[in-house]
């Protein structure tokens, strides 16, 4: 009977495989840490794309004096451009122009969209109180980009990204606007 006691004695001294388990206890949650940082590091990278997105629709809109549906078109699809690699498929564009009236408050004189529902004509927005040049025009730019994360781990559901921007036209007081 002393021969197994002996070799228990022996198995329970012997850190051989310490390093093997620790590795195999630790491996899932590296894994899933390395997971996680790969959606967080696309969700930042994609987020960064909506603001630069937003930022090449509201300088590329403002420089015109008038713009017609072609010139829209090319407006909104270098939008999307700017979100290359990602898929341009889950993003909403919408490009407005608001008249601030001497009230200071502001209604929408003409919206266009790519991918989602342009604001209505006439309808009234609020603006930040730094934002109230009465009796002017505003360039509102907004993109917003539906992410799903790749892995899920902390969350399954799509999260929405979204940048908006006012500017105010650069070639002329307003921007008029054609449609045939």
């Amino acid at each position: 009977m002393k021969w197994p006691a002996n070799i228990y004695r022996r198995f329970i001294a012997s850190t051989r495989g310490v390093a093997a388990v620790e590795f195999a206890l630790i491996l899932p949650m590296m894994l899933l840490l390395l997971l996680a940082s790969f959606d967080a590091g696309n969700g930042i990278a994609i987020y960064m794309k909506v603001r630069s997105a937003t930022a090449v629709l509201a300088d590329i809109s403002n420089q015109y004096k008038t713009i017609h549906d072609s010139d829209m078109q090319q407006i909104l699809g270098a939008t999307s451009v700017v979100l290359t690699p990602y898929s341009s498929s889950p993003v909403v564009v919408v490009v407005s122009q608001l008249k601030i009236t001497a009230l200071g408050t502001a209604t929408v004189s003409w919206s266009d969209t790519l991918n989602g529902a342009a604001r209505s004509v006439g309808s009234s927005l609020t603006i930040p109180n730094a934002f109230t040049p009465i009796n002017s025009y505003l360039i509102f730019s907004e993109v917003s980009y539906t992410f799903t994360p790749l892995f899920g781990f902390f969350t399954k559901a799509p999260i929405t990204l979204k940048d908006s921007l006012y500017s105010v036209p650069r070639s002329s007081a307003s921007i008029s606007r054609v449609s045939p």
